[in-house]
């Protein structure tokens, strides 16, 4: 991917390795130019609202989780009038972390991921 398409939208924490376990560098991370594209086809138009928001679903996430599928991506969930996910993936051949996705968790998947252990909860 060119540089000149991806956008700076936060700074990955240390504190989330340690929560989930993770060893991701603590870098910039970016959101292509064409995640609004990626969202639509995905038919996961119903966030692009909230794509403005993803610097601060980094900065002030609610929950953070690990993707079972990905050893080297995070999941960060963020509580406006609804859930906003946004999955954080690591580009191994240029080093770089970047936003994959972004959709809205439901309620019942939100609580069937916190009982699981698969997200964990950062504020009280």
């Amino acid at each position: 991917m060119e540089s000149n398409d991806l956008i700076p939208v936060g700074i990955l924490r240390d504190e989330f390795n340690r929560i989930v376990q993770t060893s991701l560098p603590v870098c910039t991370i970016y959101r292509s130019r064409g995640l609004v594209k990626h969202l639509i086809k995905r038919n996961h138009t119903d966030c692009i609202q909230y794509i403005d928001y993803i610097p601060l679903i980094i900065r002030d996430p609610d929950y953070i989780g690990v993707s079972p599928r990905q050893n080297q991506a995070i999941e960060l969930v963020k509580r406006f009038d609804k859930n906003v996910l946004i999955g954080i993936k690591l580009d191994k051949g240029n080093e770089y972390l970047f936003v994959a996705t972004m959709y809205i968790l439901q309620d019942a998947k939100l609580e069937r991921r916190l009982f699981s252990g698969r997200l964990k909860r950062l504020k009280p």
